[in-house]
């Protein structure tokens, strides 16, 4: 670790000295662009993070939001916490450990607001799927999210898994979580009065982790898996599943004034940022936290990594209480310091080792003005393919593929809330004390970002919107994940930003305030950098826990709402995994002209009696859609109006729904002026999929549908 030259000058010229070892390695973490969002920040303004729904927006551990009234629409007195955040570097270097700790953090995150984790969500991107080290990373991160989430009780009922050549060499590992609470309970990470005593809870700090903020801040060398390790921290889920009881009990007590995890810069980093917010500073005695390696220093134990511990300011008369619920829970408790009105100070054995203001320790660091180019639009170059061979190869693709080899080693029904679980469009969890259904949907789409930055970006925060919709819930609030590969290289900083301005225009469009997130930048290595990935949690929300299907049913009509091309005749097929198998390019798909309207009453529709099953339409195109809603006793007999097969199969515009339905009419005249409507068939009882297409018949069973998506499991066996 080592404070760049120009940072340096800065600190030396605030302190009016030069910085301690100590000073200069927190300011070092603190300045990176890991905790600082120095490249990142000034694009942030663009999005909209306001609504009466948002208790609590940026800038704490995790987002908090109202669930409305399912009656009366009113703030419900129940809330939703929010948080996402990335483990990438983390994960390259140790698969396992990396994957494990970002479901800790994100989970202590939630901690941190007074909540309870109730659902995860994992939006996960590998290289190419062929490669074997692609595999390798790929087994490790799954049975890391699912040891850790299983271990502590919280299940993960949604993500995504995406296989793109670009991830080879920088995989992506992000996790969001929601958890539950209320008014009452609401705790933040301001720290409020000076006298008030900082108590660190959970495991003893250790050695591991030194530098990760540092570590995620750079781009991933060669020989990362073996130099860059002890930057990985080491999770131990059980003390999490403590640390969440036992959080639980002090947060039900009333006995924290404010709280914060120890995550990135480790307790330097969670101490400070604590006090920065309340306007506050701080005097910490390092040798007082609770250790379990011999002869750590001072720069040791104020930025360890270690895992399950949390930083909490307590009123000096609930410091035994807080300490008994510890002991009980067999935590670790230190009573570190205290908050002050003056200055963040750290001693070590009766000597000063940091001495500096806490905001300027967390906001004093320069935002960088870097060059961005704009992405080129890219050339129309169309494969002719068979169609048959094209419908086999799109179904067998690892990215449209099922993903229930790495779903079914997650716990998804732990806590009893799951009423829609993985494997569908959005997943449901019941709130029960709001009588509510919260819908989940996370995920991004390199193809899609990676062709077109701002139109990809859009796409995803509408694609992410209708699987919400498709279960029947309105979207409520979302937060973000931006990756992106090395901003200092002008074109890849051009891609970033429109990434981020493409987000931001849908999800206010949307009217869905994005209350936080995560940037993760310098996901570059020897193989490239990675494409602009904008991972998008929404949350949603509907009356009751009931949702259609994704399956049809053995009778009843198909209709496809939302797409242009079977209205206009014009396929586009940018960004398309048909053009990523084939070798092909094309301009991204026009986006629908009302998608707020289009949202909103699909939702509608979901929810109403007549409807039977409901599937939106994006990755692989309608194809695939379909191919997902046949099972072995129900099939699907489609004609498609025009006379562009693979056009009108595999073009993949987001903000299309497939509805079967008793009443077409209805469906019809609740999209009229919002959507077209076209009528594609029936549903069988055969279990098969007919599509008659310009010239073309296709016709496949169900079985040799589920061979054919089940890539995954054969490429793993």
């Amino acid at each position: 670790m080592s404070l760049a030259d120009s940072d340096r000058e800065l600190v030396v010229e605030e302190l009016g000295r030069e910085p301690t070892p100590a000073e200069a390695a927190l300011f070092e973490n603190l300045w990176s662009e890991h905790c600082a969002y120095r490249s990142s920040r000034p694009l942030l303004s663009a999005f909209s993070s306001e609504g009466e729904q948002v208790v609590v927006g940026p800038g704490d551990d995790a987002a908090v939001v109202a669930l409305p009234d399912q009656e009366t629409g009113e703030n419900s007195g129940t809330y939703v916490t929010m948080g996402i955040e990335s483990h990438n570097h983390p994960s390259y270097v140790d698969p396992f450990d990396g994957a494990a700790t970002g479901v800790g953090g994100i989970v202590r995150d939630t901690l941190s607001m007074g909540a309870y984790p109730i659902a995860l969500a994992d939006s996960l991107y590998f290289g190419s799927f062929d490669r074997e080290h692609s595999k390798y990373l790929l087994e490790g991160v799954v049975e890391g999210i699912s040891h850790y989430g299983n271990c502590i009780g919280v299940p993960t009922v949604a993500g995504s898994a995406d296989f793109h050549p670009d991830y080879e060499g920088n995989p992506l590992v992000n996790v969001a979580c929601v958890g539950l609470t209320d008014e009452d309970r609401l705790v933040t990470a301001v720290a409020q009065e000076p006298g008030n005593k900082l108590v660190l809870v959970g495991n003893a700090t250790g050695r591991d982790g030194l530098g990760g903020a540092s570590f995620a801040s750079e781009d991933l060398a060669e020989d990362a898996e073996t130099e860059d390790r002890p930057a990985v921290q080491v999770g131990d889920p059980y003390a999490e599943k403590l640390l969440i009881e036992a959080n639980e009990v002090l947060v039900d007590e009333g006995l924290l004034e404010s709280a914060r995890d120890l995550g990135a810069a480790g307790l330097g980093g969670a101490s400070s940022e604590l006090v920065a917010k309340g306007g506050l500073g701080a005097h910490i005695e390092l040798e007082r936290v609770h250790q379990r390696e011999p002869n750590m220093n001072a720069l040791e134990i104020l930025l360890a990594e270690s895992q399950e511990r949390m930083c909490y300011e307590v009123t000096p008369e609930n410091v035994d209480r807080v300490r008994e619920i510890a002991e009980r829970f067999d935590l670790g408790c230190s009573i570190i310091g205290e908050v002050t009105d003056g200055s963040y100070t750290c001693t070590f054995e009766g000597e000063t080792v940091v001495d500096v203001d806490a905001e300027f320790l967390g906001e004093g660091a320069p935002m960088n003005d870097l060059p961005a180019t704009e992405p080129d639009t890219p050339e129309t170059d169309l494969p002719e393919v068979p169609l048959e061979t094209a419908l086999e190869t799109v179904l067998s693709s690892p990215n449209t593929a099922s993903k229930r080899w790495i779903y079914r080693q997650y716990d998804h029904e732990v806590g009893v809330r799951t009423s829609v679980g993985p494997g569908d469009d959005a997943a449901i969890v019941a709130v029960r004390e709001a009588d509510t259904g919260v819908a989940i949907s996370s995920g991004a789409a390199p193809n899609w970002t990676s062709t077109a930055p701002y139109e990809g970006a859009r796409a995803v925060a509408l694609e992410n919107a209708t699987n919400v919709a498709a279960k029947g819930a309105t979207p409520l609030a979302a937060v973000d994940c931006l990756n992106g590969g090395n901003p200092e290289k002008p074109d890849v900083y051009g891609g970033f930003r429109g990434i981020v301005d493409g987000l931001a225009e849908m999800c206010e469009t949307l009217s869905t305030p994005v209350v936080g997130g995560n940037v993760s930048l310098y996901n570059d290595s020897v193989a490239g950098p990675i494409p602009p990935t904008p991972t998008l949690a929404v949350v949603g929300t509907k009356a009751g826990y009931d949702a259609p299907p994704l399956s049809v049913e053995p009778e009843g009509e198909l209709v496809l709402v939302g797409d242009r091309v079977l209205a206009s005749g014009e396929a586009r097929l940018g960004g398309s995994e048909y053009l990523a198998r084939f070798d092909g390019s094309d301009r991204f798909p026009a986006l629908p002209e009302e998608p707020a309207a289009l949202i909103e009453t699909l939702a509608a529709v979901a929810d109403d009696d007549s409807t039977l099953a409901v599937h939106d339409v994006s990755h692989g195109g309608l194809a695939v859609s379909l191919a997902e809603m046949v099972t072995g006793d129900a099939g699907l007999a489609v004609s498609l109006p025009g006379d562009d097969p693979a056009g009108e199969l595999f073009h993949e515009q987001p903000g299309r729904a497939l509805i079967q339905t008793d009443d077409p009419e209805a469906v019809r005249e609740a999209f009229e002026d919002v959507a077209p409507v076209v009528s594609l068939g029936r549903a069988t009882d055969d279990g098969r999929l007919t599509i008659d297409v310009g010239d073309e018949h296709l016709a496949v069973d169900a079985a040799t549908i589920g061979d054919w998506r089940a890539t995954i499991e054969r490429g793993l066996d």
